[in-house]
């Protein structure tokens, strides 16, 4: 009973800042619609940026899997899970990405963590963007290694950080593009600062794989920069609407990961049909430009409509479009007034984001048509009004 009290006193006290958190069910396929409580919703906050997750391409590749391999792979990949499936993806995403070699992993943070842990120890020092996704924290944690964090986006303080530092091995640790604001971070400054303080670099693209790039392999090759990036994790479940992730560089550094990484040595290896919809999905992404463009085409739109409706808006990087509320009643509320009115766009809220900055983490998909976007700046503008957010 005393563990049951203490367990309902923390919940009351989540609730009574407004950070409480619940599932909602979806219904059906995901898609740029989503059932949600028996009705139709407009969805604009899923990952699935290409609109993959829902295509009949990798539910037929799913099927053939299941009908040649079965359901699950059975064991960890250095037992007997490493099938035929797993090495044509890895063989698939290493030509994508322009590398030597890649890994899958169960899920990107599953690949955060073993990488970081497995990369650096006690004795070396992570430089890391102060907003970087949790799993690249929880890794460098993990790591043991001097945590520095450094100021978001700010090459200077990485440059002072790593000017200060007498670490024997130095890794910086960024998300390529942050998840919840749709930010940047500048490759160019970083790999440069990298090869003047002999520091590797590490890059999460979970959010621009599939979305940047000529072929979607993300800002490393948006950027051109990716044979200067010692490590470069993506996700299969985000853009390319399947489920894990990927680490892509160096043979010797997917060798390492092999041996090193726990979370992929004594995890059971992704099911192959998992595996082979991913596998589909590479190749869909690689040849669809026109999926990409309809992606950004949707997000400056949703963009430029909400500008235009009078709401203070971040300027326009990705399509990730943050709508800054502040705090998290509020935010709460606007989110829940816009789904009476038919757009799911949950409320962020700390610790998430910083204090003070709960929002709406806008995501438009390329399969979104223009008039459902026109919707969905109507609801979210009136929504802020009727809520006085």
């Amino acid at each position: 009973m005393i563990a049951g009290q203490h367990l309902a006193d923390e919940l009351d006290e989540l609730a009574a800042q407004s950070l409480g958190r619940a599932r909602r069910t979806i219904g059906g396929a995901q898609g740029p619609t989503v059932r949600v409580d028996g009705r139709d919703v407009l969805c604009l906050c899923s990952n699935n940026y290409l609109g993959l997750a829902g295509d009949p391409r990798l539910r037929d590749a799913a099927v053939a899997a299941i009908a040649e391999a079965g359901i699950g792979a059975g064991a960890s990949p250095l037992v007997s899970g490493h099938m035929d499936a797993h090495e044509r993806l890895e063989s698939a995403i290493a030509a994508w990405q322009g590398c030597e070699a890649a890994l899958v992993f169960g899920s990107g943070y599953h690949a955060n963590i073993g990488v970081l842990a497995a990369l650096v120890r006690a004795g070396d020092e992570v430089f890391s963007d102060e907003l970087n996704h949790a799993s690249l924290i929880d890794g460098c944690r993990l790591s043991r290694a001097q945590i520095r964090a450094y100021r978001h986006l700010d090459a200077s303080d990485l440059e002072r950080q790593l000017g200060a530092s007498r670490a024997r091995r130095r890794l910086i640790v960024t998300d390529s593009v942050f998840s919840m604001d749709g930010d940047l971070a500048p490759l160019a400054e970083i790999v440069a600062l990298a090869d003047r303080y002999d520091a590797w670099v590490m890059i999460d693209e979970a959010h621009a794989v599939g979305v940047f790039g000529e072929t979607g392999a993300g800002l490393a090759e948006a950027t051109g920069l990716g044979g200067r990036i010692t490590v470069r994790m993506g996700t299969l479940g985000k853009a390319l609407g399947s489920y894990g992730a990927f680490v892509a560089g160096s043979r010797a550094l997917i060798e390492l990961l092999v041996n090193r990484a726990r979370a992929y040595v004594y995890s059971t290896a992704l099911p192959p049909p998992v595996i082979a919809a991913a596998d589909a999905s590479v190749a869909i992404v690689r040849g669809d430009a026109e999926r990409r463009r309809a992606l950004w085409d949707n997000a400056r739109r949703l963009h430029g409509g909400l500008e235009r409706a009078g709401l203070a808006m971040r300027p326009f990087t990705s399509p990730i479009v943050p709508l800054v509320v502040g705090g998290a009643a509020e935010a709460l509320a606007v989110a829940e007034r816009a789904l009476e009115q038919g757009v799911l766009a949950p409320a962020i809220r700390p610790p998430t984001v910083p204090q003070g900055t709960a929002r709406l983490r806008l995501t438009p998909i390329a399969a979104h048509t223009a008039p459902q976007i026109d919707h969905a700046v109507g609801v979210l503008s009136r929504a802020i009004r009727e809520t006085g957010a």
